[in-house]
């Protein structure tokens, strides 16, 4: 997935929560955690590729005076910097339709055939 094309907000913005669970499962609270349970993924997978990323300046030294300030880890670090939020980028894919929210169908329960009593000879 790239982050990098979802047109989603930077800046903090109110919601419409009825809106929300429209566009999501119909369930306020089953949208949330839904919405919360992507942007954790999304979390994750940015930090992954942003520690990829970092990996190649670090340089192995014992000493803390060396401190090497390179120009490219910093335009790295601000992009990653400003891009948008992991909710606000989960909220986008929602309403782009990219992200579905599936409930379970519901279990029945088991069925057993329960045994007649023999009618008693008269």
């Amino acid at each position: 997935m790239n982050f990098k094309s979802i047109k989603a907000e930077r800046t903090t913005e109110t919601r419409d929560t009825l809106a929300l669970e429209n566009s999501g499962s119909g369930n306020l609270f089953e949208t949330i955690v839904a919405l919360s349970s992507r942007s954790n993924q999304i979390s994750v997978e940015l930090k992954k590729e942003l520690s990829a990323k970092l990996e190649e300046f670090i340089t192995p030294t014992d000493s803390l005076e060396e401190v090497f300030e390179n120009r490219e880890q910093i335009e790295i670090s601000k992009f990653y910097e400003r891009l948008p939020k992991p909710h606000s980028i989960a909220i986008a894919e929602m309403r782009e339709g990219m992200l579905a929210i599936e409930k379970p169908a519901p279990a029945l329960p088991e069925v057993t055939p329960v045994e007649q009593p023999e009618a008693a000879e008269a």
